[in-house]
């Protein structure tokens, strides 16, 4: 005899797509409570609602990496006016006064020593006016300071191009655990719903009592997965609120009708590698530390080489003794001072072959890291244009999931498929969207990756990721 089986509730894909917009949006106050994020407690920063670009903004303002790393770079550019300073002129003052106790010993005409004592008081003043003319060593750390100033300016750009990375990549990552709770949420409510039917049907006498139990392993292990996307999700949101420094409490889902993921020009990765030679902060700070280095050569070549100053002073004394009471001499001297550097017991030719093996080290680095480079532009490239192509397919593979889910529950009803298979079509579905999802994602975070290997991750790039976001 078969089996009178009642129809099972069908979820399409605008069902699904609804739940995963429900899950992002803010929870109720209680359910807020429950989770620990309700009530904002007193001095305590409100929870926000932020999109993609508010999110970077607010993380150039916030994150504590670009806090460091702009006072790191304050700080290194200084080097430069220090260095200057080196070939300007100095001006001294000193002065001094001393009180004197002398004591002599004379002969006297008997032949007999004669002693005597003097106190008086002495002081002098000077100024001294000091311009080097020929300092090899200070005029080679000059141009050493310019190069690790751009080098200081580099690696800053670097971290800047870095936030945009990481800010988009946490986002992402939010969106995608967002994605996933609805997901788990939806494919509950579907496991759940096949369950309350076959204990109906088996309570008829129309179903069998393995209908039950493979529903109910469905939907207990939904409850473990909704768990896991749960604790996924807050982390995910968490690691966004260490760069804004405040809770979130929604980020904004993508519009698939704003998403168009196309593929690059195929032409185009030349380009982008070029671009990225030329652009990346990256190199341009190993540039400038290969440059730093050849003036860190000089510098201890300079050792070898003798130094020219140009000096002015003047000064006065004051001395009140026996011999000269209330003496004063007031003396003015300009001159020129050279020192010779003649042996340092190899000291300064070990200096230069340090400096020789440091300037090749950096310059390897440079290499190696203009070959990673191009193979990490290539690798993003690929992202979009793979990208591109696989959420076309995964988009005709939630189509025919969806397709393949009405078939089967169509059979059962008719009696030629078993409710696993209806739990298996399901489950597929939810497969396929949970790809897609990825896959967008994965799409998404490559383009900027690729915007920043070539300096370019701004706030523009930053926007035009934001403009497939849900407002």
């Amino acid at each position: 005899m078969i089996s009178h089986r009642q129809p099972a509730v069908r979820r399409p894909l605008a069902a699904v797509a609804l739940a995963i917009a429900a899950a992002a949006a803010p929870l109720p106050a209680a359910a807020q409570d429950a989770a620990g994020t309700g009530s904002t407690p007193r001095g305590a920063t409100a929870p926000l609602s932020l999109n993609l670009a508010q999110a970077y903004r607010a993380a150039l303002e916030q994150d504590a990496v670009i806090g460091a790393a702009e006072a790191a770079a304050a700080a290194r550019r200084e080097r430069l006016p220090q260095a200057r300073a080196q070939l300007l002129p100095n001006v001294s003052a000193n002065a001094s006064r001393f009180r004197n106790d002398l004591e002599s010993v004379q002969p006297g005409l008997a032949g007999q020593p004669v002693r005597s004592e003097q106190q008086y008081t002495s002081s002098s003043r000077a100024l001294t006016i000091r311009q080097p003319l020929y300092r090899p060593f200070n005029f080679a750390d000059y141009q050493q300071a310019k190069a690790q100033v751009e080098d200081a300016n580099a690696t800053l750009d670097k971290e800047l191009q870095n936030v945009a990375v990481r800010v988009s990549g946490a986002y992402l990552e939010g969106l995608l655990a967002q994605d996933q709770l609805a997901l788990v949420l939806a494919q509950k409510e579907a496991y759940t719903t096949q369950l309350d039917a076959a204990r109906k049907r088996f309570a008829a006498g129309a179903g069998v009592r393995t209908d039950i139990d493979e529903a109910q392993a469905r939907v207990d292990m939904t409850v473990a997965q909704e768990l896991e996307a749960r604790q996924n999700l807050d982390y995910t949101k968490r690691q966004l609120q260490v760069m804004v420094n405040a809770p979130i409490a929604r980020l904004a889902p993508v519009d698939p009708d704003k998403l168009r993921a196309t593929a690059p020009d195929p032409g185009a990765l030349l380009r982008w590698t070029d671009r990225a030679e030329q652009a990346s902060p990256e190199l341009r700070a190993l540039r400038a530390q290969l440059e730093a280095a050849r003036f860190e050569i000089e510098k201890a070549q300079a050792g070898h080489k003798p130094t020219l100053d140009a000096i002015a002073q003047w000064s006065i004394s004051d001395s009140d003794n026996v011999t000269r009471v209330n003496s004063r001499y007031d003396n003015k001297s300009i001159g020129i001072q050279l020192n010779v550097p003649l042996y340092a017991g190899g000291y300064v030719n070990s200096q230069v072959r340090q400096a020789v093996a440091e300037q090749e080290r950096v310059g390897l680095a440079l290499e190696a890291t203009r070959r990673d480079l191009a193979l990490r532009v290539e690798k993003e490239y690929r992202g979009l244009t793979e990208g591109a192509l696989r959420i076309r397919a995964l988009e005709q593979a939630v189509r025919s999931a969806e397709t393949m889910v009405h078939s089967n529950r169509r059979s059962f009803e008719a009696g030629s498929r078993t409710l696993v298979d209806v739990l298996n079509a399901e489950e597929q579905r939810v497969t396929a969207l949970r790809d897609l999802a990825n896959a967008r994602y994965l799409y998404m975070i490559s383009r900027i990756r690729l915007r920043a290997l070539a300096g370019e991750a701004d706030e523009q790039a930053v926007q035009e990721i934001n403009a497939w976001l849900q407002p």
